[in-house]
């Protein structure tokens, strides 16, 4: 259903197909999206538009549970795309993130807004040839720790010599430490994971 609406919003040309292939009905719809606004040349507003309802998603932890309650009706849902919309603040030139949030509603799709954002921004990235790499830690990193980070994993075989998107996340699951992903990845020094190889040894040693 979700790849038939992604056709139908934007067919893909050759010249325009999006540089990265995603997968999930989120993955789906953000290469539609992409589709639909190189073939309108607005592709750098599109990305400028979908990184200002990023901003949001961070800001208002209860928009994600809003997006999703089974209880909107068409009416809440317009509302929810006119406020949307406010939050751009005129990025979206020629009402191409405008249309697609529309669609979203019109399918009961919004719910899956902030994971198109998300997966949006991985296609812009591979577009500009740069790489993910997300950092997540059980509280806020500072900058300078971040761009620590990004420092040495620059001049590590990970970063395969291209420039690093920094993308930093918080779980307090991981109780501490880092959990890194850079490409397909994943460098684990997270607490969580210790404590997890601890209670294994010792089930496996009781």
């Amino acid at each position: 259903m979700a790849s038939t609406i992604a056709r139908t919003y934007a067919t893909p040309a050759a010249d325009n197909k999006p540089p990265l292939a995603l997968y999930g009905v989120d993955g789906t719809y953000a290469s539609a999206l992409y589709t639909a606004a190189v073939k309108t040349s607005t592709l750098e507003t599109t990305s400028k538009s979908l990184a200002a309802l990023s901003e949001v998603f961070k800001k208002d932890s209860k928009l994600h549970g809003i997006l999703g309650a089974p209880t909107l009706t068409t009416g809440d849902k317009s509302q929810i795309v006119q406020e949307l919309q406010r939050h751009m603040g005129g990025l979206d030139k020629g009402d191409t993130v405008k249309n697609f949030l529309k669609t979203l509603a019109d399918n009961n799709r919004l719910s899956i807004l902030e994971g198109i954002c998300e997966k949006f921004t991985a296609l812009m990235g591979a577009a500009r040839g740069e790489m993910d790499l997300v950092i997540t830690s059980a509280q806020r990193l500072d900058q300078k720790t971040l761009q620590r980070l990004e420092t040495a994993i620059a001049k590590s075989e990970y970063s395969q010599g291209k420039k690093l998107k920094v993308i930093p996340k918080i779980n307090p699951d991981i109780k501490g430490g880092l959990l890194v992903e850079i490409g397909e990845r994943t460098i684990d020094l997270s607490v969580s994971s210790k404590i997890a190889k601890m209670n294994k040894l010792l089930t496996d040693t009781l």
